[in-house]
């Protein structure tokens, strides 16, 4: 089972935000490039960037930061970026540029038709962020609730052509309370495509946990915070899912 660092851009630097709010925003570094050599070298198999700018605006924010990422990474690694991507010109510039997963999230449920071209367009390279409470489905940076059930949904992408689900527990995100193990092995059960988790991770018992149901089709877990702040040493959590899951 992969750990996987979350870069989260905003205005070219690496933050984190607690539950999708923008003014709450730890800044981590002002060289986002820089904390990619730091993973790779604790034993990162791949990365996830979020552009938070784009995903308030619509539109890529943090093209520049981006393709310093890139260059450092210089292909070693997978890499999922999610954040604004809207169109399929936009999916086009990501993988042209290097980038191996596009994660569409509020798109996908605002314009399903949308996520079916790309699935067409680029299969293999695409992967849906879904957000949840309570289990339903949020949208808009988390602003909005809906009333779409995330394993309705999730079957509904998985048959579009998805490649995976990023599954996050907006409840606890960023709030290092713990992954919502429980709700992400249901939704993994109902689906053949791998599910990665997201949200609360919050130290070596939550990676224990995970690696427990891992074999129920959740290929990784995604850190942000817990890997910054230092409740979690990145190096022994994937030596330890590696242990788990060998």
């Amino acid at each position: 089972m992969l750990i996987i660092p979350a870069i989260d851009l905003k205005d070219g630097q690496c933050v984190r935000l607690r539950q999708g709010e923008m003014e709450g925003a730890t800044v981590f570094s002002d060289d986002p490039a820089s904390f990619v050599s730091h993973w790779l070298g604790q034993g990162a198999r791949r990365m996830h960037l979020v552009d938070l700018n784009g995903a308030f605006a619509g539109k890529p924010k943090n093209l520049a930061a981006v393709k310093a990422i890139l260059a450092e990474i210089k292909g070693e690694v997978p890499v999922q970026l999610g954040g604004g991507i809207r169109s399929l010109e936009t999916i086009e510039m990501y993988l042209d540029a290097g980038i191996d997963y596009v994660i569409i999230g509020t798109a996908a449920i605002k314009q399903p038709g949308f996520l079916h071209e790309a699935c067409d367009a680029f299969p293999g390279n695409i992967i849906v962020g879904l957000d949840a409470k309570d289990g339903m489905v949020a949208t808009d940076g988390w602003a909005k609730v809906t009333d779409h059930n995330v394993i309705d949904l999730a079957k509904r992408f998985e048959g579009y052509g998805v490649e995976s689900i990023i599954y996050t527990d907006i409840g606890r995100d960023g709030m290092l309370s713990g992954v919502n193990i429980e709700a992400t092995v249901k939704l993994a059960q109902a689906l053949t495509i791998p599910v990665i988790a997201s949200g609360g991770l919050t130290n070596l018992d939550d990676v224990r946990k995970l690696c427990e149901v891992a074999d129920e089709g959740i290929e990784g877990v995604i850190t942000g915070r817990a890997i910054y702040e230092g409740t979690i040493d990145f190096a022994k959590a994937q030596d330890l899912a590696d242990e788990l899951t060998a």
